[in-house]
C-alpha cells in the first residue's frame, strides 16, 4: 500500500505531524486549528469564524491532495466549550448544506493561542 504525505503552503504546517496522508484511496487530514497559514495566528474571535478558517485550511490541504470537501466522508470536530456547538454547527452547515460527512465530536483539552476548535477530516482521494 502506498502512502503519500501531503503538504501545502496554503495551510498551517507543523514539524510534529503531516498536514495529510493519502493512502488506500483516502486522504487523512490532520486536525486543523483556525490558524492563518502565513502568520500562525488564530483567525477570528467567534466559533463561526474559527470553524470557517479550519475548513478553509482543510480545503486547501484536500486541493493539494487532488480531493475536495465534496468528497469528505468523516470528520472529527473538537471544540473548547460545549455552548459553542450551535455556532459551529451553523457554520458547518454552510460548508456542507447537503449530504454532510459522518461526524463525531469531543471537547478540546487545551486552548493554544485562543483556539476554540480543531477539525480533522477524511475524504475520498479520487
Amino acid at each position: 500500500m502506498t502512502r503519500t504525505v501531503i503538504n501545502t503552503d496554503q495551510a498551517p504546517k507543523s514539524p510534529a505531524y503531516s498536514q495529510a496522508v493519502k493512502s488506500a484511496g483516502l486522504v487523512f487530514v490532520s486536525g486543523q486549528g483556525p490558524f492563518d497559514p502565513k502568520t500562525g495566528e488564530v483567525v477570528g474571535i467567534t466559533i463561526q469564524e474559527q470553524t470557517a478558517q479550519c475548513l478553509t485550511n482543510i480545503a486547501e490541504i484536500l486541493k493539494a491532495a487532488g480531493s475536495s470537501l465534496e468528497k469528505a466522508v468523516s470528520a472529527t470536530v473538537i471544540i473548547a466549550e460545549e455552548n459553542d456547538f450551535p455556532g459551529m454547527n451553523e457554520e458547518w452547515l454552510k460548508w456542507f448544506p447537503k449530504d454532510p460527512p459522518a461526524r463525531q465530536g469531543a471537547k478540546l483539552p487545551i486552548r493554544p493561542k485562543g483556539m476554540k476548535i480543531s477539525i480533522a477530516l477524511v475524504a475520498a482521494a479520487d
